[in-house]
């Protein structure tokens, strides 16, 4: 995966990122490694499900090591936003983070790239902004709090 884009992640991110690398460089690794180095003294390779398992393993961990590094190489670090909006028409008010890269919905936590963030970023508390949906529709948004 080569990835030129920037990654903008929050510190806290980053720092979940870089103990998983450490963990799956190390730990992860050296377990795998025994668990084929096991599997290759059981004899033949070719039927033997213990190796083939081990094998698949460390292609995930090396894939997933190989995804950390890029986007650590490439990425900025950002600091939360909390919003809190109202959506006028339908009278309903909300709170989001937005958290750069990340997002969860379930979390109430938005990329800095989603539609809504993209809207309120760069205004104030007070100001009305339009997003647009996926779908074309037009939805104003009153910026409750924004900090």
């Amino acid at each position: 995966m080569t990835n030129n884009k920037q990654t903008e992640i929050t510190e806290k991110y980053k720092k979940e990122l870089e103990e998983e690398l450490e963990y799956r460089k190390v730990t992860l690794r050296t377990e795998i490694g025994e668990a084929i180095k096991e599997a290759r003294e059981q004899g033949d390779l070719s039927e033997n499900a213990d190796y083939s398992s081990a094998r698949e393993k460390q292609g995930i961990n090396e894939s997933r090591i190989v995804e950390i590094e890029e986007i650590l190489k490439h990425a900025k670090i950002v600091q939360t936003v909390h919003i809190k909006v109202e959506y006028v028409k339908l009278g309903r008010v909300e709170e989001f983070n937005i958290s750069g890269s990340e997002s969860n919905p379930f979390e109430k936590k938005i990329s800095s790239e989603s539609p809504l963030a993209k809207a309120v970023l760069g205004h104030k508390k007070g100001d009305t902004v339009y997003m647009t949906t996926e779908a074309g529709k037009d939805i104003e948004i009153k910026i409750l709090a924004i900090d």
